[in-house]
């Protein structure tokens, strides 16, 4: 698989690329690469509004696209799915049409994972900041996971939204989405929630009807897909019941100086033009990871993530964020004496790319009293070797450092 990626093949120095940011973005395989080439040199043209016959193939394509989306969520409908720009875009467009719709008023409580990112905390203080609503964080166990106990203790007739990553982008660990959704809809049938998506879509299958939540956003540059492109799935008829996000063409049907039409949906929140070309890319993207199976995929990155967790244990002296079982593709460290980003920089020598610093959660680095972390984080295109270098670097990176 390394071989369909052709920046694998980069060295640094005289090193071969060991690539495990893959939780910050992944990397493209030749058949995305090919598809973006495709639509410029092929399609390009604007859609939805042209007879001619490239905008009518553009716009084939990008609904094509949308529909490959749907099934790849599970959607009802292709109403559903609402293109944008990113995981953040999703969660802000959400935020800002709730802080619109009166649904959110004052005394409101909305509860949030202490391990969120700061793309799943600001967009609700700013809408709590406009409604008069709270927001509360759901504290964490002391292995660093999930504490459901005292999430149910929360809930009570003010929660009004949740929203939570389905794996934690700086801990790694997975949180129990569905039992949380569960507990939400019995405490209160109108509590929305929200799932950020951003760590899970690529690795494990998301079938959102199933879940029972109300929103998923999920970034297509880190499911092999291009930057500045993501998704919303909401259910329909609350998307339908919700007021639009930004005004201007392709969200109207009809538009005079004292009114306007708001259009069907999904479009009613995709105003002007789309990127085009990153949505067709994208479902390219997603019908590559279809084809690879996202139950190989998840065998094969967990293998991979239980082989770092086990060495770098062995290494000692190294706090192992979160446990070992019950966590995606990626795993965060503390060093005692040893800062985060010397540690990622005399990796960077040796070959290794992880990330360093805060991860966009600076309320969780509060909480576990640090600046940072060091990440180490796979995707698909990862391989045994590939731990043992990082292994082997890390190593040597910690006699320097000691």
């Amino acid at each position: 698989m390394t071989s369909e990626f052709p920046i694998l093949a980069t060295h640094i120095g005289k090193r071969p690329l060991v690539y495990l940011d893959n939780a910050a973005t992944t990397q493209k395989p030749r058949c995305v690469l090919q598809a973006e080439l495709d639509y410029y040199e092929k399609v390009n043209s604007n859609i939805h509004r042209g007879a001619h016959y490239l905008s009518r193939l553009a716009t084939e394509q990008h609904e094509q696209a949308r529909s490959t989306v749907a099934r790849f969520l599970h959607a009802a409908s292709e109403r559903e799915i609402v293109f944008t720009s990113g995981c953040t875009a999703g969660i802000n467009l959400v935020a800002q049409v709730l802080a619109l719709s009166g649904l959110v008023g004052a005394g409101d409580e909305i509860l949030v994972t202490t391990d969120a990112h700061h793309s799943n905390i600001v967009p609700w203080q700013m809408l709590c900041s406009r409604t008069g609503a709270v927001l509360r964080p759901i504290p964490l166990t002391p292995e660093l996971t999930f504490d459901m106990a005292a999430y149910l203790g929360m809930l009570n007739p003010r929660t009004r939204i949740v929203a939570a990553p389905y794996i934690s982008n700086a801990l790694g660990v997975i949180n129990p989405i569905p039992q949380m959704i569960e507990a939400a809809k019995r405490n209160r049938p109108d509590c929305i929630f929200l799932v950020d998506g951003a760590q899970s879509t690529a690795h494990v299958e998301v079938n959102v009807q199933a879940l029972g939540c109300d929103f998923y956003a999920f970034s297509g540059h880190k499911v092999y897909g291009p930057t500045g492109t993501g998704v919303l799935w909401g259910r329909e008829e609350l998307l339908a019941q919700l007021p639009p996000w930004l005004g201007g063409g392709e969200m109207i049907k009809e538009v005079s100086f004292t009114s306007t039409t708001y259009n069907d949906l999904p479009f009613k929140y995709e105003a002007g033009t789309p990127n085009i070309a990153g949505n067709i890319v994208l479902a390219a993207a997603l019908d590559y990871v279809q084809s690879k199976g996202l139950a190989t995929i998840d065998a094969h990155e967990q293998k991979l993530t239980r082989a770092l967790y086990d060495g770098l244990s062995a290494l000692g002296g190294i706090n192992i964020l979160g446990p070992r079982e019950g966590r995606g593709a990626l795993i965060s460290i503390l060093i005692p004496g040893v800062h985060h980003y010397d540690l990622g920089t005399l990796l960077d020598q040796m070959g290794i790319a992880v990330r360093t610093g805060h991860h966009c959660c600076q309320p969780l680095m509060q909480y576990l009293g640090t600046t940072g972390t060091t990440r180490y984080s796979f995707a698909a295109y990862n391989t045994e070797d590939d731990v043992a270098a990082a292994l082997s670097a890390t190593e040597r990176a910690l006699n320097m450092l000691r």
